[in-house]
């Protein structure tokens, strides 16, 4: 059981890094790199930056509720 969640934890890491740097950026930072800063002059929020926020939010929660729960059967 350990293992197992210790793998999703990874997983998830993984995958939030990935989102959070797929984010659009507000100035200069790691976001331009991946073509953050061209597609700021547009401006709005488009149907893929709003399921982007949404996708996010899902692994986020993910992410912490295997935080817990490995602290949980660790501390046991």
């Amino acid at each position: 059981m350990k293992l197992g969640i210790s793998i999703f934890l990874i997983i998830t890491s993984i995958l939030m890094i990935i989102l959070v740097l797929l984010h659009k950026g507000k100035g200069s930072g790691l976001s331009d790199l991946f073509g953050g800063g061209i597609s700021s002059t547009y401006g709005g929020s488009s149907v893929v930056e709003k399921n982007l926020d949404r996708i996010t939010i899902v692994i986020g929660g993910l992410w912490f509720a295997s935080v817990v729960a490995l602290s949980l059967l660790l501390k046991a």
